[in-house]
């Protein structure tokens, strides 16, 4: 979906496939001709974003086979979407039985972390659509916060410098501009905006490197927008992408309604980092009884942010929507790609349990999302 900003440029509006099971090129096609397809027709959109979600051997093989890539460009255009922006933070087996910290490895002081990001570029530079402004990748924030010494800080370093050459080494050979969006998370060596804005300070002057904001993690941390956005705006570091998504928050975590309904997120599949206002935090919901409970709790666990949950909890959609105000509000967008990353639809409380249920919840986030670009002032472009 694409937005016409009262500047004249264009936002972009995409849904992440790390939704969708598959790590082969057959199986995302699949999906493309499938669930992406079913999305785009309950949306009435003529064109419809998608941010790709590649798995690391499906990336390789994209990377090195002309016919590869052809079959999925097809898939693409006979289904009318449009890829300017992949989701480069799991590497491989996002769907196992359970995932948990497996999906920050490799990390960025691993070989394969940035032999996988640079055929994510290659990629990239191939599918994006001619009249793109850029391309982005996000990637996961160096790593989970331990181990973690100077060595290994350096060891990142080092391979995010050779990312941004072959960053600069595309657009020069291909005309094609990709930018890779580190993204914090809690829990991670990067986990608070201050942290990140440290950090990618070297490459803001080149722009090539950034920072993918995720309005899920923010409100999970507890940061407020215009705090963040005014550190960000300080050190010079651009917000090259916004997974715009909603927290699950718990306003009272010692009434017992609450912290039934609470259980019902506390699945093993993925990482529920959850944070207290104030105070501690836990890396997972079955560690919640070492929190105090006096104060409010933030869970990450992307939650759709058209339903709520069931009261009395809540979701951080305020936190989303006075991001949004920033990012895309002002006289100039901050960024021109937001993607909404619910990934959790499997593992939500009753789930959806058909593909046409699947779409018909993607399509009511990006419906939701819309409404809100159009109340910024933003004109869809149809």
């Amino acid at each position: 979906m694409r937005f016409r900003h009262p500047d004249g440029s264009i936002v972009h509006l995409a849904y992440c496939t790390n939704v969708h099971p598959a790590e082969d090129l057959e199986g995302v096609i699949a999906q493309l001709d499938g669930c992406s397809a079913l999305v785009r027709e309950e949306l009435g959109v003529p064109v419809l974003g998608v941010g790709l979600w590649l798995a690391s051997t499906l990336a390789d093989r994209l990377a090195n086979s002309r016919v590869a890539l052809n079959r999925l460009r097809a898939a693409l255009d006979r289904n009318h979407l449009e890829v300017v922006t992949l989701n480069g933070f799991p590497y491989s087996g996002f769907h196992d039985r359970v995932v948990g910290k497996k999906v920050y490895s490799p990390d960025w002081t691993e070989p394969a972390r940035l032999r996988y990001t640079l055929d994510l570029v290659d990629v990239l530079a191939e599918l994006l659509p001619e009249d793109a402004s850029y391309g982005s990748i996000s990637t996961l924030p160096l790593a989970w916060r331990t181990p973690w010494d100077r060595s290994r800080d350096a060891a990142a370093r080092d391979a995010v410098n050779r990312l941004e050459l072959h960053l600069a080494r595309t657009a020069e050979a291909t005309g094609r501009r990709i930018r890779v969006a580190i993204e914090p998370e809690p829990g991670c060596v990067l986990e608070m905006i201050p942290q990140a804005a440290h950090w990618l300070g070297p490459y803001a002057a080149r722009s090539l490197v950034g920072l993918c904001l995720d309005t899920c993690h923010l409100a999970v941390q507890f940061e407020e927008p215009a705090a963040a956005f005014a550190t960000l705006s300080r050190a010079g570091v651009e917000v090259v992408k916004s997974q715009v998504s909603a927290a699950l928050h718990v306003p009272h975590p010692g009434d017992p309604v609450a912290r039934e309904l609470l259980d019902e997120f506390a699945e093993p599949k993925f990482l529920h980092q959850t944070r207290e206002y104030g105070g501690g935090g836990i890396d997972d919901l079955d560690l919640v009884d070492q929190l105090s409970g006096h104060a409010c709790w933030r869970v990450h666990f992307h939650v759709p942010v058209h339903a709520a949950p069931r009261p009395p909890l809540t979701s951080t959609t305020d936190v989303l929507e006075d991001s949004l105000r920033h990012l895309v509000g002002g006289t100039h967008p901050l960024t021109h790609h937001l993607e909404s990353e619910t990934y959790t639809w499997s593992v939500l409380p009753n789930a959806p349990t058909t593909r046409q249920e699947l779409a018909q919840g993607i399509a009511g986030e990006l419906g939701w999302l819309r409404d809100r670009l159009v109340g910024l002032g933003l004109e869809e472009i149809r």
